[in-house]
């Protein structure tokens, strides 16, 4: 009688002990997120969650908030799959069948925000794996604050229709995430589409969403003293450039009351916008970049609204870069994105001592 008691018990032992509940110490998030008993919470663009098993396979539960978030499936450094959770809890198979062995699988965030927040629940692995020790940080990192062109919007729409919804956005691809993978640092791409420093095309600013946790939250508030960049970089104010001269727009009149900002009020927005970034890591190389859109063309005004920036700064380790005018219709594609990337790693190469 006692027996068939404890056989029970153990066999949901077992079972429990196979799911990986998500604020286990063994799985490795990279990214802000927000890890709380139930599930991890990831909104910004390139969060990703990893893990190193022993074994054939393994899965994950997730759900999201309108069901277009894409994600990356990463086998052993390798893209497998992509990914697009429900809006109802599910588990889903991240890698199965392979060698029995050491392997490790991320689920890396493509899209941003704007397109779904995803709760992750708990990793499940199959049958005979196991979980290893958490994948190692990075010994270094980077954090790009930016918009579209950081987001990699549109950047698998080959159709020339500069589409920017979920399933052509790709912040694997973007110049940012391409520039950290060839340093091998971690990165965090506090990035929003149409977003600016003054003005954007929605209601918020980067000033005001620059430091939290959960984009859509303003009550998750980010601690910077839990990731320190090595390099920031700053690639903003495409968007403003464009609203600044448009007055019909309704945030011009919600930011502006109807009067186009002077230079002055333009580089004393940059400059504040900068002194903010510097206060929160005040040993990190600052990179201010433009383009590769219009903003960098040739008589544009706004490569000189941010040296000016700079020089009145005086400091040593904030730098200007400015990527090339693509002079294309539309958003950067992945050959355009690539050639940004191949611009900002010989810069940071060749001003940055890791």
């Amino acid at each position: 009688m006692n027996i068939r008691l404890f056989l029970p018990a153990l066999l949901i032992s077992a079972a429990s002990f196979a799911q990986v509940k998500n604020n286990d110490a063994r799985i490795r998030y990279t990214g802000r997120v927000l890890v709380t008993d139930s599930a991890t919470l990831l909104s910004w663009s390139a969060t990703s969650a990893k893990v190193n098993f022993k074994g054939t396979g393994i899965k994950v539960m997730l759900k999201d908030e309108k069901g277009v978030s894409t994600y990356n499936v990463i086998v052993d450094g390798k893209v497998t799959a992509k990914l697009q959770p429900d809006t109802t809890k599910k588990l889903y198979t991240l890698a199965a069948g392979l060698r029995p062995g050491k392997h490790t699988v991320e689920l890396f965030k493509r899209t941003e925000y704007e397109h779904g927040k995803t709760w992750l629940y708990e990793f499940r692995p199959a049958k005979k794996t196991v979980l290893l020790e958490a994948p190692a940080a990075a010994q270094r990192k980077i954090e790009f604050f930016g918009n579209s062109i950081t987001c990699a919007y549109g950047v698998e729409d080959s159709s020339g229709k500069d589409r920017g919804t979920a399933p052509y956005e790709n912040a694997y691809l973007s110049y940012a995430t391409i520039a950290a993978r060839h340093f091998n640092a971690d990165v965090h791409l506090t990035a929003k589409s149409g977003i600016g420093i003054m003005i954007s095309w929605a209601p918020v600013i980067m000033p005001e969403i620059y430091d939290r946790t959960v984009a859509t939250d303003p009550n998750s508030k980010w601690d910077f003293s839990t990731y320190t960049p090595d390099v920031v970089v700053i690639n903003l104010f495409q968007n403003d450039s464009w609203l600044v001269n448009n007055p019909t727009h309704a945030q011009f009149e919600a930011r502006f009351h109807g009067k186009k900002p002077e230079e002055p009020q333009i580089i004393a927005a940059y400059a504040g916008f900068v002194k903010t970034i510097r206060s929160k890591y005040p040993d990190a190389t600052i990179i201010c970049a433009l383009g590769n859109m219009d903003i960098t063309r040739k008589g544009s005004p706004w490569p000189g609204y941010v040296e000016k920036v700079v020089a009145s700064l005086n400091d040593a380790h904030i730098y200007t870069h400015f990527f090339p005018y693509k002079n294309t219709p539309g958003h950067p594609q992945v050959s355009e994105q690539q050639a940004m990337a191949k611009s900002l790693i010989a810069f940071i190469e060749e001003k940055v001592k890791w």
